[in-house]
C-alpha cells in the first residue's frame, strides 16, 4: 500500500493499573493520524476485545477500559480519515458486539486452510530453501495432504529435509516427503519403545480390525497405511486418507467411520477374548461423532432436524457457565440412548463383518506382527485374494550399540576375512 505501517499485539495494551491501556490506545491513533495515511494492525485482538460483562464475578476493569477507548478512537466524534485498522483473532466468537458492528470491524475475511493448488504454491515457496530430488512432484504431495495449513507443510518440508540428512542423502526425494507428511499428520515413530509380546500382539489383532473394516466398507477414506510401530502417543495407527479436499460429512459416512473406529476393539474381543485400554481414543471419537450426528446434524430420524444446544468450537467459560440448557431432561435422556443406538449398531454391523471374514483378519494380523507395518495395496490383497503376493521390504534388526569407551575390547586373535575378494563386491545370486 505505499503507506506506514503500525504493528502491535493486543496483550501489549492489557497492564495491572488501569488506565495504562486506554493510554496506550491514544498514544497508537495519535502516531496513526500523525502518519496518515497509514494502517494499523492489531494482533490477537481477543486479548483486549473480549465480550464485557461476562468475567466470572465481575469483568477486568483495565481490560474493559481498554476496549472503551478503542472502541471511542475507532468511531467517536472525530473521525479517523486515512487511518485504516486491521485485527486478527482465532476467536471471533467471543468478541464483544460493539467492536464488530458498521464504522469499526464490520468487513471479516475467514481465512481459511488451503485448497489442493494453494497446498502445492505453498510447498513450492518453502522449498526453494532446500534441495529437491529431479523426480519429486510436489502436486502428489499437495494432493495427500488434505486438511493442512501452511504451518503444516512448511514443517513437513523441513522434516523432510531432517530426513535426507539423517540418511545422508544429497537431495529430498519423495520418499522423504511421504514419511515427513506420515510424521506431521500421525507423529513420529518410536521405535525404541520396548513393547512386550502380549502388547504387540493386542496391538496387531486390534489394528488389523480396524484395517479390515476400513477396506470392506464403502464411505471409508481409502486406506494408507497400517502400522503397529508406536506413533505419537498410539500403540499402533490404522492412517487413512482421503482422496481430497471434502467441505461436508454425509450420514453414511458417518456411520462407516463409527463401524470402522469399533472395530479394534471388536478383534481384541473375538481373538484375544480380552479388552484393553488401546481402544479409549476410538471411544472417544465414535461417542463424539454419534453425538454431533443426534445435537448438530439432525441425522436422527427419532429427534429430527433439530439442534440440541448451542454448539461451539470453543467454550467461553464465563459465558458458558451461566447459560441454561434449552432442552429438557427427557430429551437428554433421548439423546443418550439415540448416540447409545447409533454406536450399537455400528458395532454390531462390523462385528458380522469381522465374523464373515475371520481368517483375513487372522491373515492381516500375521503379517502386521511379521512386517511391522503394510500399505493399504497390501491390505486389499490379502482381503480380495486371501494372500500376498507382493510382501513390503522387512527392515533388518539394527547393529548392536558399540561399546562404551571405557571399556575394554580385546583383539581378535587372527585379522578378520572379508566374505568376498579385495578389488570388489561378490556378484549377485541369479534370481
Amino acid at each position: 500500500a505505499d503507506v506506514p505501517f503500525f504493528s502491535i499485539s493486543g496483550s501489549d495494551f492489557v497492564e495491572m493499573f488501569v488506565g495504562v491501556g486506554a493510554s496506550r490506545v491514544r498514544d497508537m491513533f495519535e502516531q496513526g493520524r500523525k502518519s496518515a495515511p497509514c494502517l494499523i494492525f492489531i494482533d490477537e485482538i481477543d486479548a483486549v476485545g473480549r465480550h464485557r460483562g461476562h468475567g466470572m464475578g465481575g469483568g477486568h476493569d483495565e481490560r474493559e477500559q481498554t476496549l472503551n477507548q478503542l472502541l471511542v478512537e475507532m468511531d467517536g466524534f472525530d473521525t479517523q480519515d486515512g487511518v485504516i485498522i486491521i485485527a486478527a483473532t482465532n476467536r471471533p466468537d467471543v468478541l464483544d458486539p460493539a467492536l464488530l458492528r458498521p464504522g469499526r470491524f464490520d468487513r471479516e475475511v475467514t481465512v481459511s486452510l488451503p485448497d489442493v493448488r494453494g497446498r502445492e504454491e505453498i510447498l513450492q515457496v518453502h522449498s526453494k530453501k532446500v534441495k529437491l530430488g529431479a523426480n519429486v512432484d510436489l502436486s502428489i504431495i499437495a494432493r495427500g495432504t488434505p486438511g493442512f495449513s501452511g504451518a503444516e507443510l512448511a514443517n513437513l518440508i523441513n522434516e523432510a529435509a531432517l530426513i535426507a540428512a539423517r540418511r545422508g542423502l544429497k537431495a529430498i526425494t519423495n520418499a522423504e516427503l511421504e514419511e515427513a507428511r506420515d510424521k506431521v499428520r500421525w507423529g513420529r515413530e518410536r521405535r525404541s519403545l520396548a513393547m512386550s509380546e502380549k502388547e504387540k500382539i493386542s496391538t496387531a489383532w486390534h489394528e488389523a480390525g480396524h484395517a479390515l473394516i476400513s477396506v470392506l466398507l464403502d464411505h471409508t477414506d481409502p486406506l494408507h497405511k497400517v502400522t503397529i510401530i508406536p506413533r505419537g502417543r498410539a500403540l499402533g495407527v490404522t492412517m487413512s486418507l482421503p482422496e481430497g479436499d471434502q467441505y461436508s460429512f454425509h450420514r453414511k459416512e458417518a456411520l462407516d467411520v463409527i463401524a470402522m473406529t469399533a472395530a479394534g476393539r471388536i478383534a481384541e474381543e473375538l481373538f484375544i477374548e480380552d479388552y484393553s485400554t488401546g481402544a479409549s481414543n476410538d471411544i472417544k471419537q465414535m461417542t463424539r461423532l454419534a453425538r454431533k450426528m443426534v445435537c448438530e446434524w439432525g441425522m436422527s430420524d427419532k429427534l429430527g432436524m433439530v439442534e440440541y444446544g448451542e454448539h461451539e468450537d470453543h467454550v467461553f467459560l464465563a459465558r458458558d457457565m451461566g447459560r441454561a440448557r434449552d432442552y429438557s431432561e427427557a430429551t437428554a435422556q433421548e439423546i443418550d440412548r439415540e448416540v447409545r443406538r447409533i454406536v450399537d449398531d455400528a458395532y454390531n454391523r462390523a462385528k458380522t463383518l469381522i465374523l464373515q471374514h475371520r481368517d483375513k483378519v487372522e491373515l492381516i494380523a500375521k503379517a502386521l506382527l511379521e512386517y511391522e507395518t503394510l500399505d493399504g495395496a497390501h491390505v486389499k490383497e490379502i482381503v480380495e485374494t486371501g494372500t500376498m503376493k507382493n510382501p513390503p521390504y522387512k527392515e533388518k534388526a539394527p547393529p548392536p550399540l558399540p561399546p562404551p569407551p571405557s571399556a575394554s575390547v580385546p583383539e581378535p586373535a587372527e585379522p578378520i576375512k572379508p566374505d568376498f575378494p579385495q578389488g570388489g563386491f561378490p556378484a549377485p545370486a541369479p534370481a
